[in-house]
């Protein structure tokens, strides 16, 4: 009977040591990331190379690109996922994309927000409204009103009207 209890014991201890190890994004074989934790921040000029070599433009009514600045385009402390999300959808799509709105102050607040990486705006376009139409699922209206798609990856398109506002949970297959 001794012997069954310290077997009992030894096996829960196994399994809470093997659980810590492999939680999703916690133990030693994990990402080390989760979702809204530990995300890789770029600077501005990180993310502009990025998206200068992916074919992407962006544009700023503004002209500048201060994050503190409301009509800036900033993509300081963006995330790195949302930067490969952005190269992703050009990849995808072929369609030209103009990125008009980043992580500069101005936007709606929250854990997945444009001020904490998680977002872009593009410019409207037919061949990106057209893309999203046939590529992703509707999941119905935001909060907002504003129409949603849902990729295969889990992003979310939302049509505001003048500009899709996307969130990006991961960088889309990349």
């Amino acid at each position: 009977m001794l012997h069954r209890l310290k077997l009992r014991s030894a096996l829960t201890a196994l399994a809470l040591v093997l659980g810590a190890l492999f939680a999703p994004g916690v133990g030693a074989f994990g990402s080390g990331a989760t979702q809204a934790h530990a995300v890789t921040k770029l600077t501005h000029a990180q993310a502009t190379s990025r998206f200068s070599s992916s074919g992407i433009t962006w544009s700023s009514s503004g002209g500048c690109s201060n994050r503190n600045v409301a009509t800036c385009t900033s993509f300081d402390q963006l995330n790195l996922a949302t930067a490969q999300g952005a190269q992703t959808l050009k990849s995808a799509t072929g369609c030209a994309l103009n990125i008009t709105g980043g992580t500069e102050t101005g936007h709606a607040s929250g854990t997945y927000s444009h001020w904490n990486g998680y977002k872009l705006d593009y410019g409207k376009s037919t061949c990106l409204t057209n893309y999203i139409h046939n590529a992703f699922s509707y999941i119905g209206l935001r909060g907002d009103g504003a129409p949603q798609y849902q990729s295969g990856s889990g992003n979310i398109y939302a049509d505001e009207g003048n500009h899709w506002d996307v969130l990006y949970y991961n960088c889309g297959g990349c």
